[in-house]
């Protein structure tokens, strides 16, 4: 057992110094790039801090990928009682070329992070294809010479320390042989210590491993990714490359679905920007109303007695629907959470069963959060679960939130699953937020996000439902969180001053499949509710993509707009698409017509008796298709090619 401790000795003294090579790279990073940050945050102690020791878990974590290997060898090798110098040959080989790996990632990434502002990712094998051109372009530039001598530094230590430890473990190894009756004990330790290592390389003792989403913290891009590890970012980001969903979509070309795009939406665009982009002028004086946007999980209009639910589930929705601005042919962009958000938020469609959200490089984009926070509001994101949960806290510090209020900030007693905590305790919550955040005189921009209608359904002990199923049973609740909030809402001084939005991130099936692509899927309610607004029920198409302008519209802010969305105060759309996992549809008052990309087939439904019935195709079908493809191929083109932001880059 002691020539095994001993051997373990070794490996850890390897584990820490290559963990503290890695922070010295990491101060190397901080010093080059610390002009780029604000002199107010880069003379703040404790956010630089933060920084690096998020990026000591993330070196952590790469750590022990490299540490497990040498390991598990050990302990098999400590089992038998063989440890011969060809093993520790070995090992300190295997340590020196992967250290290696990652002190010359570390030592590209200052530079690369200087230039492109982002951590090094997979975008560096573009420029591999040109292996000459790329060396010539690496050697050819003098400032580069003081990162590869980093490396070259840090190489020639750690390979300089390791030896000697491995010298001082020979010098002092015991020769005493253990007995078999032993071994049980160094099986023991052994599954140990790689259980540690094996959780060390998760990062983390939450519902989901750690991701990139972990090192964001506040608002500089900068400090967020500081505390990523380089090449924990580019295995990231090469997984990512790898995923079904994130293939490019090929529905017809790129520059002519731009094109008919822009001619669907009347935009001729601004030079630098975007072809979609142009400048809105408001129609009134800003009003500096708040906004609180609630998306409701799994919110399927067919769960409202207004679009023939039998069961009274939602009452309170029911009523506000009655008396807002509420829209009866509203569309959410995809089938799951992410595309929900993204779309509202930031009024782009979302690109079949991509999640634009989950990415190892954060991609930037303009919306509702960043116009607001630009006009001065207090921008800020409930949800009930993780915040790393399909990266979005890192997406969302990036886009426009100035903080993130997630299962992190909530007691542990509150917890009721992986999701986190219930709709109820995420209302009370957020409410006192902002009631902090009205007393400092500023509007303020919320966006909650509830969890209570996705399945494992939860009831408190205290709630009594009407309905038998707990499919219905948990609507009810999520309908009850409403009431109560907007009860309690319209208690504080803020409420009169306030937009109240409401809408589902996405359908759910309700019923039964009528076609190929159910309407229940998509159709959920759009409610925007507030003192002085005239009700209404509005009966042409509109989508998540919408709500954004029209929002902003009603605010009265001026803005330049580079996305999909329409205002629907003072525009009409002649239909409305959207996707689900490998589905594409596009429907008007009385055609449906609906695409598998992935088969290749395409259907027809007549919906003008309300339920469909499938036909041939025809024109009317035509023009939904050509619709439909547009706009999603312009969005593949404008996404891939970045221009996704309201100014000149």
């Amino acid at each position: 057992m002691k020539r095994f401790l001993q051997s373990f000795a070794y490996l850890l003294a390897v584990h820490v110094t290559g963990l503290v090579l890695l922070t010295m790279f990491r101060v190397l990073f901080w010093i080059d790039v610390r002009p780029q940050v604000p002199a107010e945050l880069r003379e703040d102690a404790t956010l630089t801090l933060t920084a690096f020791v998020r990026g000591l878990w993330f070196d952590n974590v790469i750590a022990c990928y490299v540490l497990i290997l040498p390991l598990a060898v050990l302990c098999i090798a400590a089992l038998c009682d063989y440890y011969g110098k060809w093993l520790f040959r070995f090992i300190q080989t295997f340590f020196t070329v992967f250290y290696g790996i990652l002190f010359l990632s570390a030592a590209a990434n200052i530079p690369y992070f200087l230039y492109f502002t982002k951590v090094l990712n997979s975008s560096i094998f573009n420029w591999f294809e040109y292996g000459t051109t790329t060396a010539s372009m690496v050697l050819g530039e003098s400032s580069y010479y003081v990162y590869l001598f980093y490396f070259a530094a840090a190489l020639f230590l750690f390979w300089f320390l390791t030896r000697r430890y491995l010298k001082l473990l020979r010098r002092h190894l015991s020769e005493a042989h253990i007995p078999w009756g032993q071994r049980g004990g160094i099986l023991l330790v052994s599954a140990c210590l790689i259980g540690l290592c094996l959780f060390g390389i998760r990062g983390r003792m939450g519902y989901n491993p750690i991701k990139v989403s972990a090192a964001y913290f506040c608002l500089n891009p900068v400090l967020n990714q500081m505390g990523l590890n380089p090449t924990f970012n580019l295995m990231a980001s090469v997984v990512d490359d790898l995923r079904a969903e994130n293939r490019t979509l090929h529905l017809m070309d790129g520059e002519e679905a731009v094109h008919r795009a822009c001619a669907y939406l009347g935009r001729t665009g601004i030079e630098g920007i975007s072809p979609l982009a142009r400048v809105v002028q408001p129609d009134s004086v800003p009003s500096r109303r708040n906004v609180v946007l609630v998306l409701m999980e799994s919110m399927s209009a067919s769960l409202m007695q207004r679009f023939g639910q039998e069961a009274q589930l939602t009452p309170c929705l029911d009523s506000l629907y009655r008396h807002s601005l509420s829209f009866a042919n509203f569309y959410s962009a995809g089938n799951h959470t992410n595309h929900g958000l993204y779309a509202t938020l930031y009024s782009f469609p979302s690109v079949m069963k991509r999640n634009a959200m989950k990415g190892s490089v954060i991609p930037t984009y303009s919306g509702l959060p960043t116009v607001l926070r630009d006009n001065g509001y207090d921008t800020m994101f409930f949800m009930t679960h993780e915040s790393q949960y399909d990266n979005m806290n890192a997406f969302f510090r990036t886009n426009g939130y100035e903080e993130i209020y997630s299962q992190e900030n909530y007691p542990a007693d509150k917890l009721v699953s992986s999701w986190g905590v219930q709709d109820d305790y995420l209302f009370t919550y957020a409410l006192q937020v902002l009631n902090r955040h009205a007393a400092t005189g500023k509007p303020f921009f919320a966006t909650l996000l509830t969890i209570s209608n996705h399945p494992p359904y939860i009831l408190p002990p205290d709630f009594r439902p009407k309905s038998s199923t707990p499919e219905q049973q948990i609507v009810e609740y999520a309908d009850r969180c409403v009431h109560d909030f907007m009860e309690a809402a319209s208690r504080e001084p803020w409420f009169d001053n306030t937009l109240f939005v409401f809408l589902g991130d996405h359908g759910k099936m309700v019923g039964t499949a009528d076609c190929e692509l159910p309407q229940s899927y998509n159709h959920i309610p759009l409610i925007i509710y507030g003192r002085g607004i005239t009700p209404e029920e509005r009966t042409d198409f509109a989508g998540q993509v919408d709500v954004a302008p029209t929002l902003l519209g009603m605010l009265g802010i001026g803005y330049t707009q580079n996305n999909f969305g329409v205002d629907l105060t003072r525009e009409r759309r002649p239909a409305m698409f959207y996707t689900a996992d490998n589905t594409v549809a596009a429907r008007d008052s009385s055609h449906l017509y609906v695409f598998n990309p992935t088969v290749g087939q395409e259907f027809c439904y007549d919906t003008s008796a309300g339920t469909p019935v499938a036909v041939e195709m025809s024109d009317p079908y035509r023009r939904l298709k050509d619709y439909c493809f547009s706009m999603l191929q312009a969005t593949e083109q404008l996404v891939q090619e970045g221009r996704t932001v309201d100014h000149r880059k």
